[in-house]
């Protein structure tokens, strides 16, 4: 099968568990240069508010409808990249998502910045299930925790960087973030293009190959056989992904206009996102070793969606600087428990060869909550206030913390119940 020889072609660069491949650095290295510029999203709204004139609640319907076109973007990257390849997707996306972010940096109306919002959203998740399907065939199963762990905190290295800049260029003129996500965008695509191996798929049919060949990982159908729509463990964990997305997106859109109510510059919504970024990039050696890398899956999250609920009680109250920086590196510490198991489990769950489909089945959850992230929560700030919207994301987290032995018993963290009750 044309999935299976793209495995050999990344795994075969693996000489010992302590090392990753080449292939997997050399992405992580890119998406760090990706993300260098990934702030502007959070200061949207604002953007929408201050430079069109709009109301909260027009700008949410705008950001929901960026979020909408996620949904069809994520799919479709999982499906590229088992169709077209890996490569080949990554740099359509990272193209695309340069060009919808210039259109929005040179939008003369709301109108026009809507439709360059939109078709951003198209285009803003082709690139993920390709990214994370990469490292799932480059490391083995035991690793994959630590590979997309490591993932994260390159990201949020680059995230301090993308915080300074953000605070900076925010102060100056908010279209200039978006001027340098497209930036990073391209050299990202660039970099992908010229240091990862073509891993273009043979023209031979999916389902007509004989079945996969080798040691089994799972008692699940072959890829032809089985929908990840069907897979009861892969929905159970999409509906907690999404549920944890929509709390982490409030964060990401609130956080800002939150800011501006309180009598704080928006701007500095970069800063605390720069302390969220530190203390992700601190706490990475304890999820290699010591107590924290030998916590149960089900109790890994758990503690996760209880940090992020004591962090945004503390957003709910912070009147100052220094408070919402408290409260974000104590929802950071949640954070860092949870981010990285759910990709790690999500590749887990997938039969070989369908890596790139159960990725970007999980990955939905991304796009569902960007839609619902900006309608919630423009509608509590017209509605209520500040302090409610951060009481009410407290509590979606506790809900999720005390419904973990659920999604235990139904196979959420890897060990589903027998294939026979799914397809």
């Amino acid at each position: 099968m044309r999935v299976q020889s793209r495995v050999v072609r990344y795994e075969g660069r693996e000489q010992s568990p302590q090392h990753l491949p080449r292939t997997v650095w050399l992405l992580i290295a890119a998406r760090a240069v990706n993300r260098l510029g990934a702030f502007s999203l959070s200061f949207f709204t604002v953007l929408m508010t201050t430079a069109f004139g709009a109301s909260a609640a027009t700008a949410g319907i705008v950001s929901a409808a960026f979020g909408v076109a996620t949904i069809p973007s994520r799919l479709a990257g999982g499906r590229m990249a088992d169709r077209i390849g890996r490569r080949r997707t990554l740099v359509l996306g990272l193209v695309g998502c340069a060009v919808a972010q210039a259109g929005i940096a040179a939008a003369g109306n709301l109108a026009t910045a809507a439709v360059c919002a939109v078709l951003l959203g198209l285009a803003f998740e082709l690139y993920e299930p390709p990214s994370q399907a990469i490292i799932a065939d480059a490391v083995g199963t035991e690793h994959r925790v630590r590979a997309y762990s490591l993932l994260n905190a390159a990201l949020a290295v680059a995230g301090m960087g993308a915080g300074l800049l953000a605070a900076g260029l925010g102060r100056w003129d908010l279209r200039w973030l978006f001027v340098a996500d497209a930036a990073t965008c391209l050299l990202c695509a660039l970099v992908m293009r010229l240091a990862l191996p073509d891993d273009r798929p043979s023209r031979a049919p999916e389902k007509t190959g004989p079945a996969t060949t080798g040691p089994a990982t799972s008692n699940r159908p072959s890829p032809g056989r089985i929908s990840p729509w069907r897979d009861r463990a892969l929905l159970t964990l999409l509906a907690s992904g999404t549920f944890f997305a929509l709390a982490y997106l409030l964060v990401m859109a609130m956080l800002p206009l939150t800011l501006e109510r309180r009598g704080l510059q928006p701007a500095d919504a970069g800063l605390l996102l720069t302390v969220s970024a530190v203390t992700v990039v601190a706490g990475q050696p304890a999820l290699r070793r010591g107590p924290l890398a030998a916590l149960a899956p089900r109790t890994a999250f758990t503690c996760g969606y209880l940090l992020l609920a004591i962090g945004l009680v503390g957003y709910a109250a912070a009147d100052s600087l220094p408070s919402f920086a408290l409260a974000t590196v104590v929802w950071s510490l949640g954070d860092l428990l949870v981010m990285g198991r759910f990709m790690a489990t999500a590749a887990d769950l997938a039969p070989q060869g369908a890596t790139g489909r159960y990725l970007a089945v999980y990955g939905t959850s991304w796009g569902v909550a960007s839609v619902a992230a900006p309608l919630l929560g423009t509608q509590l700030l017209q509605h209520t206030n500040t302090t409610t919207l951060w009481l009410t994301t407290a509590t979606l987290c506790l809900v999720l913390a005390a419904l973990q032995p659920t999604a235990s018993r139904l196979g959420a963290f890897g060990t589903p119940p027998p294939a026979t009750t799914r397809v």
